[in-house]
């Protein structure tokens, strides 16, 4: 009798891989690189998760397929993404069971105590989920600027790169962000850094390394780069509350988890500005930020699939918090 899950958490920049025994027992834990869109190429996108999977079924001394593997895996947005990704990881064979859907419901099965509520996640990009108690799910395109996404590690860099421009250029007021954000490429001024990035010396993903930068100076009392984080708080709060009317929740006790790299404590995100933004159309609703890693959600839905008890998944989150 199969007696383990998998759960996979695959974002834009990493993939985290847990193997649990059904009782709550860690078997093994990977990590490897993030995950793109499977329409280009599935048999090799495929393949690159399996490889993971399989490294880590090693590790834990595994040759028996799992009871279930969920797969929350970034830039599976679009419908058709979703049937490919399912079709391909159920060819696969290593679990009964196959479940694929988007990460941010890693996010919310990790963070809320039931199985419908909000997440807003914000990691290299910025995307949105919400389940109804009923099942039905609501989320956005989230393909970027063109799906009229504004947030996320990118976005926030890219805004503090263009804001550190302008002050420089004179069409825009002064900020520290003129001196920080070339700093943090070794470079003087901010022209040489858009220029490197025009000329792809520096990628764009790279810019995201700029957001801790936005928030520490925001944190300095610098007001242009202060106004930049409350915008993106703004926007944080914006997607929760689409969700929640387009759900209809606002008059629920729904929970709303924010998480990923950029809105996890310590980030400098002021969430009370967040929560003061959905409390304004939901009086009722809790606002909470992760505390456990987001691949957390998928063992809670690999195990829930399993019918595992209460107390195993516990077990699972205390040795993912603590590493013990």
């Amino acid at each position: 009798m199969p007696d383990h899950v998998v759960a996979v958490d695959g974002g834009n920049s990493k993939t985290d891989v847990v193997i649990a025994s059904t009782a709550g027992r860690v078997l093994a834990r990977v990590r490897g690189p993030g995950v793109l869109s499977p329409l280009v190429d599935p048999a090799g996108w495929r393949d690159g998760l399996v490889s993971l999977v399989e490294g880590a079924r090693r590790a834990a001394g595994l040759r028996t397929r799992a009871v279930s593997a969920v797969y929350f895996l970034a830039n599976v947005d679009l419908a058709v993404e979703g049937r490919i990704a399912r079709r391909e990881l159920e060819r696969a064979g290593l679990a009964e069971i196959t479940v694929v859907g988007n990460d941010t419901l890693a996010v919310l099965r990790a963070g809320a105590s039931r199985d419908w509520g909000v997440a807003v996640v914000s990691g290299a990009g910025i995307n949105a989920v919400g389940v109804h108690p009923s099942g039905r799910t609501a989320g956005f395109l989230a393909l970027g600027a063109c799906t009229g996404d504004s947030g996320g590690g990118i976005g926030l860099g890219i805004a503090a790169l263009g804001a550190a421009v302008r002050a420089r250029d004179g069409r825009g007021p002064a900020t520290l962000l003129a001196t920080a954000v070339p700093a943090a490429f070794a470079l003087r001024r901010p022209g040489e850094v858009a220029v490197a990035v025009h000329t792809g010396a520096i990628r764009y993903d790279e810019l995201h390394v700029l957001a801790p930068v936005l928030f520490a100076t925001a944190a300095d009392g610098d007001p242009v780069a202060a106004g930049l984080v409350d915008a993106f708080a703004d926007e944080v709060a914006v997607m929760a509350v689409a969700l929640i009317r387009r759900l209809r929740l606002a008059r629920t006790d729904v929970e709303v988890v924010l998480g990923g790299g950029v809105l996890q404590a310590g980030s400098g995100v002021p969430h009370d500005r967040v929560a003061a933004g959905i409390a304004a159309v939901a009086a009722r609703a809790t606002v909470t930020v992760l505390d456990a890693p987001p691949v957390f959600g998928a063992v809670v839905e690999a195990m829930t699939v399993a019918g595992s008890p209460p107390a195993a998944l516990a077990r699972v989150r205390r040795a993912l918090v603590t590493g013990r």
